[in-house]
């Protein structure tokens, strides 16, 4: 075997590993350098991620756009699947309706984007931009809402079907929401800051945290015949493992019944691998629950504080790929309604979310807030990168229920893929989808509101 430079395969992960873990120090050495960085609540992860954006479009460092994605793709699942095997707090209860609010405010914000989105092409496909495929406007809660992926497939189905560009245009809006959740939300961040209603997550000082922050009784123990963070990433992969085998048993079965199906379905089971993982990860977190219970099993095998590091860990590599990854290519045509769309996303969301987020998360509002805008412009990991910066350490549910939401929110959402398909069939079709998305708006907001107010 050739272990030379010349064998690209060999040396390639390393080197992109590289870059990103290059320019993740270079970042944190300049927000402890620099206070006005620190000021700006700017995330390490996002500085870093925009450090290799630029140095990619001047040609100073190539990036493979390819291995970025596959970075992203899989740090969701693992980040998340960490997470769900953390050991649950008595508190935990008090959120058990946490995941049906979520889930309705996740698919309410869709409802809204695609709402917006259907006035703004209707509108302009009749006055300024006759013969604009009036469907598209649903592209917006497809990129913003559902990330890249969705923005990808439905944006070449339109494009099948008369919309010129349509593929890029989708992928340019997923690009769009997600620079808004970056740099919007973190701008959102500041103005919360200097209004006193949040502040930069306090990250506690080793010498300042009990021994029992580190671990809970009767874990293993630290000199033990294997390293106790080898356990915990063990169980992560185990998980991983196990989630692969499940979705691809589920796809496999649902293309031997129907291959129409399957078609749909299919992708956005591998699409949303993440919430399989994180489905699986508490099944195994239950059953290590109950070993323990029963006497089969003596030791408790997860360490919170090391679960938490290790989701943080590929958080941190998951933004950062996410965002070297973007192509500025797919911002190309369509300028004005591009740029009505994206700002109209961005801005109908914020003060959508501000409402329904006072109602459902009272106790952690801000974190909720927060956690959802990034969610619901961007994906799940600018998510979590927003609320890092006020939530280091997923004290509040705020995090958890951006997978439980999106759990509940593929049942309550699934009329969404029905719309998407109607909207396309005519003009007047895109007209009733808009009026249709606007009641079930109407009736989520009020799900919302029950649930809430019954605590």
């Amino acid at each position: 075997m050739d272990y030379s430079a010349a064998n690209l395969p060999l040396w390639n992960c390393i080197i992109q590993l590289g870059v990103i873990a290059g320019a993740i120090l270079f970042c944190n050495m300049l927000r402890n350098r620099i206070k006005a960085i620190r000021s700006a609540m700017m995330p390490v992860a996002v500085m870093a991620g925009f450090l290799l954006l630029l140095l990619k479009y001047t040609g100073l460092i190539r990036i493979d756009g390819e291995f970025m994605e596959i970075l992203v793709y899989h740090g969701i699942a693992l980040g998340f699947i960490a997470m769900s095997l953390r050991v649950p707090n008595k508190e935990a209860n008090r959120h058990d309706r946490a995941a049906l609010k979520s889930g309705a405010i996740i698919v309410s914000s869709y409802m809204v984007q695609g709402v917006v989105g259907l006035l703004i092409s209707i509108i302009l496909g009749y006055t300024l931009m006759p013969g604009l495929f009036k469907a598209s406007g649903l592209l917006l809660p497809m990129g913003y809402g559902q990330g890249p992926g969705q923005a990808n497939n439905v944006g070449s189905s339109y494009q099948s079907l008369g919309f010129a560009g349509g593929r890029s245009f989708g992928l340019a809006i997923a690009a769009a929401g997600y620079l808004c959740a970056c740099i919007v939300g973190v701008i959102m961040l500041n103005v919360l800051a200097k209004r006193g209603s949040v502040s930069a997550s306090k990250r506690s000082s080793d010498d300042d945290l009990a021994v029992d922050f580190f671990q809970d009784k009767n874990e293993l123990p630290v000199a033990d015949s294997v390293d106790r963070l080898s356990v915990q990433f063990a169980m992560v992969l185990v998980t991983y493992l196990a989630t692969y085998l499940v979705t691809w048993g589920l796809t496999s079965g649902i293309a031997a019944i129907s291959a129409g199906l399957a078609k749909t379905v299919n992708t956005l089971l591998w699409g949303f691998n993440f919430i399989i993982g994180s489905a699986v990860a508490v099944l195994l977190r239950t059953c290590l629950e109950k070993g323990k219970a029963a006497g089969i099993i003596e030791r408790q095998y997860q360490n919170n504080y090391l679960l938490n590091r290790i989701s943080g860990f590929f958080f941190d590599i998951m933004i950062v790929a996410g965002i070297a990854s973007i192509n500025i290519e797919d911002l190309s045509g369509l300028w004005v309604y591009f740029i009505l769309l994206a700002v109209s996303g961005g801005v109908v969301t914020w003060f959508h979310l501000k409402r329904v987020c006072r109602w459902a998360y009272p106790d952690y509002y801000y974190e909720g807030l927060i956690s959802m805008y990034g969610m619901m412009t961007g994906t799940i990991s600018s998510g979590i990168l927003l609320l890092r910066e006020i939530d280091s350490d997923f004290r509040t549910p705020a995090a958890n229920n951006l997978v439980s939401g999106s759990s509940v929110g593929i049942i309550l959402g699934a009329p969404v893929l029905v719309l998407v398909s109607l909207a396309a069939k005519s003009d007047l079709m895109s007209i009733v989808v808009c009026l249709i998305a606007a009641v079930y708006l109407a009736a989520l907001l009020l799900l919302i509101k029950k649930i809430s107010k019954n605590k």
